[in-house]
C-alpha cells in the first residue's frame, strides 16, 4: 500500500492554494504544516507539497523523466465536471479541451488539469460492475 506522495513545489503558497483545494474535494484532511510545506492525508495515505531549499531546477516539467501526473478516482461523471468547472478558481486549467472527457479515450469519463506550476491530475469517474459510469 502506498504510504505517501512528495511533491517539490516552486511555490509553498500557489501550491497550497491548488492542491489544498483539490484534495480537500477529494476528501483528504489537512495533516501537517511545517515553514516549506504542508500535507494532506486520506485513508492512511499522505500527500506533501513542500518547497525544498534542496531543488535543483525552478520547474517541473512532466514531460521529462519522473511523474507525469497523479490520477484520482472520482465518484460520477457529474462529480468530475463540477470539479473540472471550479478548478479554474484554484489555480487548474483543464488540459486536452478537444477531447474532454474522453481524452483517456472513449471508454474513460475523465478531466485532466494542470496547476500553474506545471503539475497534472487526471480526474477519473469511477465505474461500477456493469462498467457503468457511478453518479453516487
Amino acid at each position: 500500500m502506498l504510504h505517501h506522495i512528495e511533491l517539490w513545489v516552486p511555490d509553498l503558497g500557489r501550491a497550497t492554494r491548488s492542491w489544498g483545494w483539490l484534495l480537500g474535494e477529494l476528501g483528504y484532511q489537512s495533516f501537517q504544516e511545517w515553514s516549506d510545506g504542508r500535507s494532506w492525508a486520506l485513508d492512511g495515505v499522505y500527500i506533501v507539497v513542500e518547497q525544498s531549499p534542496a531543488m535543483t531546477a525552478p520547474s517541473h516539467d512532466r514531460c521529462r523523466p519522473g511523474l507525469n501526473h497523479l490520477a484520482f478516482r472520482v465518484i460520477g461523471s457529474e462529480r468530475v465536471d463540477a470539479l473540472v468547472a471550479a478548478a479554474p478558481e484554484h489555480g487548474w486549467t483543464l488540459m486536452f479541451t478537444d477531447r474532454h472527457p474522453h481524452a483517456g479515450g472513449t471508454e474513460q469519463y475523465a478531466g485532466y488539469l494542470e496547476n500553474e506550476d506545471g503539475f497534472e491530475v487526471e480526474l477519473v469517474a469511477d465505474r461500477d460492475q456493469s462498467g457503468a459510469s457511478r453518479t453516487t
